[in-house]
């Protein structure tokens, strides 16, 4: 019964978008998966809707069928959001890939969910602005908003959460609504924009969304610096915090973590010991004054010396390497796969943190390179398997489950930025308590039929 109510929902959907509504099983595989390790699930057909009309015409045929939508970007999630473990529809909004008004006077810009952050930024190249929440990943908007992306920037700049100003989004029945404006505040009834921020899909589709930008800075300046410990390079950022210091990105990477950098970037030869990764932005005076406050707090904790970047070329090689770990931290054992994991603390609680999430890596066993975007208190493991062996397996989930459990004790959260996905949901309810129950509650009145996304991050009867 259940395939012929899908026969008969691909039917309409071949009807209403032609040769782009795809059953071929290449192209299923590819929105069966994400980026990190996570068990494959096919989707029964793909939909690649060119507007917003198109996707609510999707989610109508859908609905009247009770057949699961599974909303994809470009699949570069962390912890199995864009996997359709019931089957159903994928609905891929790569071909609503259009900028369509940037304000330059108002510092903002409305884009279709397909569009990328490199495609934006390129966009806005002669008009001095830059979006500037940069996942590792070349993601697309939609896929950010929805997994309340971060990145590198965040100590200074803000998450989506801070960056989305409104949304056009089409609901599970087909029904379109807009909330928030490009006005920079309100108190004009419930924030619906960052309800849908960070809802993984789970409550409609985004299909518009106008962003907040800024002005690139007249000077930004990049380093890298080493340290003996982890302790000393975190208590490094967290007095340079403390002080005030705008320091655009503060990123860590220990020890383990360079030498694979070093593996999978040729020349980047850097010492294999605990690292930051930093950026300046201001004035030419202004990063003067925080280069030398930053060097002052560095002397205090044992930094054995800055290597500059100061030419664009050079920054942007040393950002795409910090862009790069996942790979280089996969290097570090031919044929393996990443479990991958994150959690986030309060600042003055991350040395404690890192050092219990360093011993518990020692008991298991296992390689799993540390980095983080550590201005926030937000770092992440990468946990190298063999991905035929059940036993490393095992471990690898025990080692991520004790150490999102550690971040829970120290006050903090069991994911800064990948977002909960299916990894993450058996944490929700520690996490939340009461609240969890709530989420459930507001699924449950958008989405009666539990069709979108079902079975990630909430679960409703």
């Amino acid at each position: 019964m259940m395939q012929d109510t899908i026969s008969l929902a691909i039917s309409e959907l071949k009807a209403l978008l032609g040769d782009r509504l795809s059953t071929g099983q290449s192209v299923r595989e590819i929105h069966g998966r994400d980026e990190a390790y996570s068990e494959p699930a096919l989707p029964d057909a793909v939909a690649f809707p060119e507007s917003t009309e198109e996707v609510s015409a999707i989610m109508k045929i859908c609905s009247a069928h009770k057949i699961p939508v599974v909303p994809f970007g470009i699949g570069t999630s962390l912890e199995g959001h864009v996997i359709p473990i019931h089957g159903g529809i994928s609905v891929d909004t790569s071909r609503m890939n259009k900028v369509l008004e940037i304000h330059e006077s108002d510092l903002d810009a409305v884009v279709q969910p397909g569009v990328t952050r490199t495609q934006l930024n390129d966009d806005l190249r002669a008009t001095g602005l830059m979006f500037t929440v940069d996942p590792g990943a070349d993601a697309t908007l939609g896929g950010m908003a929805s997994t309340r992306a971060s990145g590198t920037n965040t100590v200074r700049y803000g998450t989506m959460r801070e960056n989305v100003l409104a949304l056009e989004v089409v609901l599970p029945d087909g029904r379109v609504i807009n909330t928030g404006s490009r006005a920079r505040k309100s108190s004009a009834g419930y924030d619906l924009t960052h309800l849908f921020v960070g809802s993984e899909g789970t409550l409609g589709i985004i299909t518009e969304l106008t962003l907040r930008l800024f002005g690139r800075p007249d000077t930004e300046l990049s380093a890298t610096c080493a340290f003996k410990t982890i302790d000393d390079a975190v208590n490094t950022v967290i007095t340079a915090i403390q002080m005030g210091l705008p320091m655009a990105r503060i990123e860590l990477l220990d020890e383990v973590q360079m030498k694979g950098m070093n593996i999978f970037n040729p020349g980047l030869n850097l010492p294999e010991k605990p690292h930051l990764f930093l950026e300046f932005h201001g004035s030419e005076a202004g990063v003067k004054e925080q280069v030398d406050l930053f060097e002052s707090v560095a002397e205090e904790f044992g930094v054995s010396g800055f290597d500059w970047a100061t030419k664009l070329e050079d920054r942007e090689r040393l950002w795409q390497a910090r862009h790069n770990a996942y790979y280089a931290g996969k290097s570090l054992r031919k044929g393996c796969e990443g479990v991958v994991t994150d959690c986030c603390v309060p600042i003055s609680a991350l040395a404690d943190c890192i050092a219990r999430t360093k011993e518990l890596i020692a008991e298991s066993g296992l390689i799993a390179p540390i980095v983080g975007h550590v201005g926030d208190g937000n770092y992440h493991l990468l946990i190298l398997i063999d991905p035929d062996n059940a036993d490393e397996m095992a471990r690898a989930k025990q080692l991520a489950s004790d150490v999102n459990r550690t971040a829970l004790s120290f006050g903090g959260t069991v994911t800064g930025e990948h977002g909960v996905g299916t990894g993450k949901k058996k944490y929700m309810m520690e996490e939340h308590g009461e609240a969890y129950l709530f989420m459930a509650q507001l699924k449950q009145s958008i989405d009666p039929l539990n069709i979108m996304n079902p079975g990630k991050l909430v679960s409703v009867n």
